[in-house]
């Protein structure tokens, strides 16, 4: 038996776990640590937020280049391709991170145009990991069989779930107990980027060996015909998407549902951070990784579990408003931490996880809905464009929640946040009269 035989039969224990935690990894690296580290860098709110937001354009956009994942090379050679470029740019980043002096950190109006080349190795490794995850979740059909592929479901999902909280806990950890002890912020994040990049070295190295060959893994078609097809077959799926019956409902459903939290998530870490005096809690940077990056990222998890159980038993539409009730009324945790501002950890933790734990649980709702309006022909191409439009729903409050809080004050900005749990209230009440009482219940 030649190598590739080997390989083939080898049980998805060898690579499932080690590949999804690669793909969350890089995904967390850009979207959580870029905004933990350029606010400790003293970056401003308002740019920190702006441009960490761009960050996440790819992801947005990656449904517009999956048609070319799927027609040239293998899933198998895309997921390796991607690893060794994203190994690269965390290598890359890791060497030329930007130094400022600690009197430019404290003023907190350290310049944007300081990190340029580092926002574009951020940029390109956002394309990387989100085509990576084009590959990765191609592959996971292909690489073993339809009952496998069910029994490993909910590994994948732990695994991604433990790329999580390395990546929002553990690297945020490692940065506060080195700043900790060397007082060198920006020293801090340039060892906590290479401890990225060398775990990542050593998934890549492992999946060139481990990940098998299968024969299923194969251009689906090849040449120039092959990419006109898969661009033929996107034009299609969109075209038929936009023909739905309230369709433009549902687009407002996708986009405003998560409205709150779409504020509120670029201003968590820096508002736990941030000194007395600027109203934040003035936590340090190994305490936001146990608080956010851990216990936060726990009850989220928690909160997501939860909230499927409870959905698979009533469905999607007697979940609706309960779903909706979590994701919302949590968000007053935010309010009380940034009037009362407590200076017990146990007392932030316990608030940080509630509003989290609501969010994992109201989650579920929209989840379950994209689903619901995908059914139909085009079922995974609708469900793809559906994710693009939930991208777009944390982008666009993302790109101007950072100047906002910076006029009105964390005070004012979590009650905002906290009005802005009516659109969530009012998508909910209109979207609610559409739903089948059936979908989703056991």
């Amino acid at each position: 038996m030649n190598t590739t035989e080997k390989l083939s039969q080898r049980t998805p224990w060898w690579w499932v776990p080690t590949l999804y935690f690669a793909e969350g990894v890089p995904y967390f690296v850009v979207n959580n640590i870029s905004v933990m580290m350029f606010t400790k860098m003293g970056v401003p709110n308002g740019d920190m937020s702006f441009f960490t937001t761009l960050l996440y354009f790819p992801w947005f956009l990656k449904g517009l280049w999956s048609p070319i994942v799927d027609v040239v090379k293998t899933k198998r050679w895309w997921i390796i391709a991607m690893q060794v470029l994203m190994t690269a740019m965390m290598l890359l980043l890791t060497f030329t991170l930007p130094k400022p002096d600690a009197p430019t950190i404290a003023t907190g109006h350290t310049p944007i145009s300081m990190f340029t080349f580092t926002l574009v190795l951020f940029i390109i490794a956002a394309f990387a990991s989100a085509t990576h995850d084009i590959a990765a979740d191609g592959y996971y059909m292909l690489a073993h069989s339809t009952s496998s592929q069910a029994a490993f479901i909910g590994i994948r999902s732990v695994f991604y779930r433990i790329a999580s909280i390395f990546g929002q806990g553990v690297l945020v950890f490692i940065a506060g107990l080195i700043e900790s002890n060397t007082h060198d912020i920006p020293l801090s994040w340039q060892i906590t980027l290479g401890v990225s990049a060398v775990i990542f070295l050593l998934i890549t190295l492992y999946h060139i060996f481990a990940l098998p060959h299968s024969s299923d893994d194969k251009p689906r078609v090849t040449g120039d015909v092959g990419f006109a097809t898969g661009v033929r077959e996107f034009m299609s799926s969109f075209v038929t998407f936009v023909k739905k019956p309230a369709v433009l409902l549902a687009i407002a459903f996708m986009l405003l549902y998560r409205l709150p939290e779409g504020f509120l998530i670029k201003l968590c870490m820096p508002f736990l951070v941030h000194s007395h005096a600027e109203g934040g809690l003035e936590l340090t940077t190994e305490t936001v990784g146990l608080v956010y990056g851990t216990f936060g990222v726990l009850a989220l998890t928690i909160g997501g579990i939860l909230g499927g159980i409870y959905a698979s038993r009533v469905g999607l539409k007697a979940s609706l408003w309960v779903n909706a009730a979590c994701m919302t009324l949590p968000c007053l945790t935010f309010v009380y931490l940034a009037i009362a501002q407590p200076t017990n950890v146990w007392v932030i933790s316990i608030a940080v996880a509630i509003e989290q734990f609501g969010y994992g649980f109201g989650f579920t709702a929209y989840m379950l809905y994209m689903m619901y309006f995908s059914e139909g022909e085009f079922k995974t191409s609708h469900y793809a464009i559906c994710t693009a439009f939930m991208a777009l729903s944390m982008m666009l409050p993302g790109f101007v929640a950072g100047y906002i809080q910076e006029a009105i004050g964390y005070v004012n900005f979590f009650w905002m946040v906290m009005a802005c749990c009516i659109a969530t209230l009012v998508v909910t009440y209109f979207v609610d009269k559409k739903i089948d009482p059936d979908y989703g219940r056991k």
